[in-house]
């Protein structure tokens, strides 16, 4: 007997039943007679797909991505620039081809990104082709999101079949985390799809024991290193453990393919790391988010262990301690509890209890196969990186945002796909029977107390989701004594109660615009993220209360359209609320110019004082900075990258951003920066900002920092200017002059 769609299998699976939606222990639909005679041709095969598949698998397949990337794409311009730290980038990548290499915040090469650059790769390669515009920058993070829906559909069918891949597909691209995540320009769009590909690479290696598909896994994994550093390693555990244990293949052997993946994963993540460590330092950028310019202290500091221990030196919080702990802290509570938490459940836990379920009771259906049984070895590589990732995330006290948890969410939709079909298919044992209610059931109840949270948000839902996944579960215990049609309604029912709130989430998702460093997914109030309690999404406009309230911010306030074409910040000068000591952001005072979430004003620092949004950027402002700008390698210096970012994505110049991201790196220092100044390199310094400039918005250290000493010298020798609501200072006009 067989459980995959693509070949025959041996004895290794054990006694089996199969994957389709006929009666329990039927085989798998056979090839049609005619198969080899119809015609091989390129669009027949992509309509056809496989003879072993049934007529409605692929057209059923191409509905769905279309389906998925129309999802996507919907009003996806709303969104303007949305990081504008990485936008930033992308329009220095674009113009810069050194700048595209090292991932450098400005044309001028003055400072990176505090992350490795290939995520960035392909949007400048868009916004080369199509110039700069929201739809060149987030395009491809869409066609990403399309990609990881068809790689996970194609890992469940090659052991479940097409229905369970469908379904899985489907789960993935109604997570709201990812629905927000492929349609944004953060690293994580990059990272989910190619941490998937491993995985799906890694079972192909499981069915036949060939290196060469072990290889790419590491090749995968290496270059996701090259997107987001250290997370990319996180299921490189569960994923060498299983290989090492359930591959065909004598072990010496294993051991030698595990070698030669290893190999591949260190060349391809390894080969720019090293051009950059070889590089000297003072003809490259500097690499951001490190304290002495290294990007090995970057990967394995501030982007690596010290987002496990909270121990960040140079992060928002310091780094003189860490950031979290078993009660929580400015990153939120930690714990088992974490994912279903008040701040990250309604983005990715919607069926992550379902999913824990059918993997336990898929592993007891496989418990009896042998060593090397493909169908478990899929199991443990999709669930192991699961509860890996899921457990690390849970616990780490450092850094930590809702939106990472989109990493979680194509091996949760590949274990609901397998997991489903494997109990779906003995559905007629009383045990899988009970095993697949309780896994709809705990669906629908976590649904229920999810949606529960936000009562004013579709009320109704929550009663549709609950009373229908009950009713479901019911019909699910008797289904293998049921007529095959009643059994597919019972089965149709569990789909629209599991999937209803993840959806319904998905589209408020869509239908908002999403802007800063810390997106949500969802509609408004339906993530309280930590930060000592405070709102902290970035999202404006959304789908709730039964209506579509158009574009509006999570304060109800109009959305303005600027001259860039990008959703306007409005709002200011309300002070985040919550806070440790009440106050907002640990450690940064209690008001920010511009407010939060979302805010800005014109020429003044974005929310918490420039550090997770930047400033509207006025006309007049604009044309200040553009004249003369051919003369100067960067138009202006500001202390933090996203005010920075605001001003070069306006005015299409270079901005030097003073500090990187946060404005705690040590670059400039004081002294180069007098020197840009006495060379002429640079025209005006922007007032107002990011953290480490002293007075308004200074951090904890910020008074000692580089920026602190760069902004008391600039207004203590030049020439105050002053454009509407924006305040500059003319690096060419000494005070007096």
């Amino acid at each position: 007997m067989s459980t995959s769609y693509d070949r025959p299998l041996d004895a290794n699976e054990g006694p089996a039943g199969t994957t389709g939606l006929g009666p329990p222990g039927s085989p798998p639909p056979a090839a049609a007679p005619e198969a080899a005679s119809r015609p091989s041709s390129l669009p027949h095969r992509l309509w056809r797909g496989r003879p072993e598949d049934p007529r409605w698998a692929r057209p059923a397949l191409l509905g769905l991505l279309a389906a998925t990337l129309l999802l996507y794409l919907y009003d996806l311009s709303a969104s303007g620039y949305a990081n504008s730290f990485y936008s930033a980038a992308v329009q220095a990548g674009s113009t810069s081809w050194k700048a595209l290499f090292f991932g450098s915040l400005d044309a001028g090469n003055a400072i990176t990104v505090d992350k490795p650059p290939a995520s960035l790769w392909p949007m400048e390669l868009s916004v080369r082709i199509f110039g700069l515009n929201s739809w060149a920058i987030l395009a491809p993070e869409v066609l990403m999101g399309v990609a990881t829906v068809a790689v996970v559909y194609a890992a469940v069918r090659r052991r479940s079949g097409p229905a369970a891949g469908l379904f899985a597909g489907a789960v993935l691209a109604l997570t709201p985390v990812a629905a927000l995540m492929f349609r944004f320009n953060n690293p994580d769009a990059m990272l989910a799809l190619l941490m998937s590909l491993a995985c799906y690479l890694v079972v192909r290696a499981l069915e036949d024991g060939r290196t060469r598909w072990l290889v790419w896994a590491g090749a995968a994994i290496g270059l996701a290193f090259l997107a987001k550093t250290l997370q990319a390693f996180l299921i490189l555990p569960p994923l060498a453990v299983v290989y090492a244990v359930c591959a065909p293949v004598p072990l010496k052997k294993r051991l030698g393919q595990l070698a030669s993946a290893t190999l591949a994963l260190v060349v391809a993540g390894g080969w720019w790391v090293a051009i950059v460590e070889l590089w000297p330092a003072a003809s490259r950028p500097y690499i951001g988010g490190s304290q002495h310019n290294s990007f090995l202290e970057l990967t394995f500091g501030y982007n690596g262990f010290g987002r496990l221990s909270g121990e960040e030196t140079g992060s928002v919080g310091g780094g003189g301690g860490p950031g979290g702990g078993a009660g929580g802290g400015m990153w939120g509570e930690t714990g088992w509890n974490r994912m279903f938490d008040s701040e990250i459940g309604g983005q990715i836990s919607w069926l992550l209890p379902a999913a824990l379920i059918l993997l336990v009771a898929g592993l007891v259906a496989t418990r009896r196969y042998r060593r090397t049984s493909v169908t478990r070895g899929a199991l443990l590589v999709w669930g192991g990186s699961l509860v890996t990732t899921m457990v690390v995330f849970s616990y780490m006290a450092g850094i930590f945002h809702q939106y990472y948890t989109v990493a979680l969410a194509p091996y949760l939709a590949a274990v609901i796909g397998m997991g489903a079909g494997l109990l779906w298919e003995r559905r007629g044992q009383v045990w899988a029977a009970l095993a697949l209610a309780a896994s709809v059931v705990a669906a629908a109840a976590w649904g229920y107390a999810l949606l529960h949270r936000t009562p004013a948000y579709l009320p109704w839902l929550k009663w549709l989701v609950l009373i229908g996944g009950l009713v479901a579960a019911l019909g699910l215990i008797f289904a293998g004594r049921l007529t095959r049609p009643l059994a597919l309604g019972a089965a149709a029912l569990a789909l629209v109660a599991a999937l209803a709130g993840p959806t319904a989430y998905t589209l408020s998702t869509v239908d908002s615009a999403h802007e800063g460093s810390i997106p949500t997914a969802g509609p408004a109030g339906a993530s309280m993220m930590g930060l000592g309690g405070g709102r902290i999404g970035g999202a404006r406009g959304g789908f709730g209360g039964g209506r579509m309230p158009g574009r509006q911010n999570q304060q109800g306030q109009q959305g303005q359209q600027n001259q860039q074409g990008r959703q306007g910040m409005p709002g200011g000068g309300q002070g985040m609320p919550g806070g440790r000591n009440g106050n907002g952001f640990p450690g940064l005072g209690g008001d920010f110019a511009g407010g939060f979430p979302g805010g800005a004003r014109e020429g003044g620092a974005g929310g918490m004082g420039g550090l997770l949004n930047g400033a509207n950027v006025g006309s007049a402002a604009k044309a200040l900075l553009e004249k003369d700008a051919s003369r100067y390698t960067w138009v202006a210096a500001s202390i933090g990258s996203q005010n920075a970012a605001s001003y070069q994505l306006a005015t299409g110049d270079p901005v030097m951003a003073i500090g990187g991201f946060n404005g705690t790196d040590p670059s400039p220092t004081l002294a180069q920066f007098e020197k840009y100044v006495a060379d002429g390199r640079i025209h005006y310094f922007i007032d107002g900002g990011g953290r480490g400039q002293g007075g308004e918005g200074a951090g904890r250290g910020g008074d000692s920092g580089t920026g602190s000493q760069i902004g008391s010298w600039v207004r203590s020798n030049f020439k105050k200017v002053t454009v509407g609501s924006a305040t500059f200072y003319d690096l060419t006009q000494h005070r007096g002059n």
